[in-house]
């Protein structure tokens, strides 16, 4: 990594013994308000100043902790049971698998006109009236 392109244009060039003792405006990003306000909440004024800020240290081993933390045993049955709650409900939690070699459908199914027809009420009626035995049940 060039240093050069963390630090603000005055300070290009310059060695790290000179940059850490900088005032933290020489990084880039940091402004003179910004700076101003390290030095008002934190008594921060140079870069090493901030470097070694105990806030920092500490977020810094957090984060550092976070990305190689594992999961705890008992993560990972919960995360296991759930896995295999999911998979007990197949296969309603799958999506819904279409033949590649149906794009579309080549006949309309029959259809009734709902508003006059609800139900198919007529072909009901019409087997009771033929005196079919076999009545025709709506769904």
């Amino acid at each position: 990594m060039n240093i050069d392109t963390v630090v603000d244009q005055a300070y290009v060039g310059k060695c790290f013994k000179d940059l850490a003792d900088a005032p933290v405006s020489a990084l880039r990003g940091v402004s003179a308000k910004d700076a101003k306000a390290l030095q008002t909440a934190f008594n921060v004024t140079t870069v090493r100043e901030l470097a070694q800020l105990s806030f920092v240290k500490w977020a810094n081993a957090i984060v550092t902790l976070a990305d190689e933390e594992q999961m705890t045993a008992g993560d990972i049955a919960k995360e296991t049971l759930l896995d295999d709650a999911v998979e007990m409900t197949f296969p309603a939690s799958d999506p819904i698998s279409v033949d590649a070699g149906i794009t579309r459908i080549e006949v309309a199914p029959e259809t009734v006109d709902a508003h006059t027809d609800h139900q198919h009420a007529c072909r009901t009626e019409d087997s009771i009236e033929k005196g079919s035995a076999k009545k025709t049940v709506a769904h």
